[in-house]
């Protein structure tokens, strides 16, 4: 008897499709437009405040970026916007008057507000809002300048002080002693602080004075036409004052040239004798 073959069946594998899985796009986060903070507002004059002044609250233009084009704004009590393009019905105007100088508008108001601190082409010209966090900044800046002033005009030496202070008081500074002289430097320091803070930090303003002194002590002397500067002993001419130029500030930049070194070293010693 023969035997049957058997024949193995193939076993069919079924075949699972794993799904894609769509990585979701990151979604585009659009910057916030800043939010207007419903507050009483304040605005104030720049330069003269007259008892009453009005500025313009019709026949204003506005650029709109967003748009493309000029948009006509007009302050009306009776309408939610200041663009004549999106009110409705009647059209009231209202004026826009400040007194002593000032406008006080309500939170109420935001449309007038709203006016004022973003579109009115008079402002920060003709008017400006009142800021108390950027005043309080400003305030901040300035102290901290003055207090920086100070310090370098308490630390600094007798001999610079002279230099700085001869800018603000001229050759008068030359009859001072020395405590006088220190403290109308603290003084100045602490009235002008941006210009002694430029005057400490500037070589020349040193290099100026050093040819001051040598002038008054007649070691140097400057022609009457102040073109020249000449040895005070021989009337030998040390130097030309060039064009439309300030002798002395001629005179200090000519200290740092290869034959101003020398000059202003053979001065020193003559200053020290």
């Amino acid at each position: 008897m023969a035997k049957k073959q058997e024949t193995k069946k193939e076993v069919e594998v079924p075949v699972v499709e794993t799904p894609v899985v769509e990585t979701p796009k990151p979604k585009k986060v659009e910057p916030k437009k800043p939010t207007w903070e419903i507050k009483d507002r304040v605005y104030y004059l720049k330069g003269k405040k007259p008892l009453s002044q009005m500025i313009r609250s019709a026949n204003i233009y506005w650029f709109d970026e967003e748009k493309g084009y000029e948009r006509e704004l007009k302050y009306c009590e009776n309408q939610k916007t200041t663009f004549v393009d999106e009110m409705k019905g009647d059209q009231r105007l209202s004026h826009i008057i400040f007194r002593n100088g000032a406008l006080h508008v309500t939170r109420e108001k935001t449309v007038l507000q709203k006016l004022l601190s973003l579109y009115h082409p008079e402002r920060n010209v003709t008017y400006e809002e009142w800021k108390p966090e950027v005043n309080a900044a400003n305030e901040i800046e300035i102290l901290e300048m003055e207090a920086d002033a100070i310090v370098i005009a308490r630390d600094m030496d007798i001999e610079m002080a002279e230099a700085i202070m001869r800018v603000e008081v001229g050759s008068g500074v030359s009859n001072l002693s020395s405590k006088e002289l220190k403290r109308d430097l603290l003084v100045f320091a602490r009235k002008n602080p941006v210009l002694f803070l430029e005057l400490a930090s500037d070589d020349n303003v040193q290099l100026r004075n050093f040819g001051i002194k040598a002038t008054e002590l007649g070691i140097i002397k400057l022609s009457s036409d102040q073109r020249n500067f000449m040895w005070g002993s021989n009337d030998r001419k040390i130097m030309t004052v060039p064009f439309d130029e300030h002798p002395y500030t001629a005179l200090a930049h000519w200290f740092k040239t290869d034959e101003g070194m020398e000059i202003y070293a053979n001065i020193e010693k003559r200053l020290n004798n």
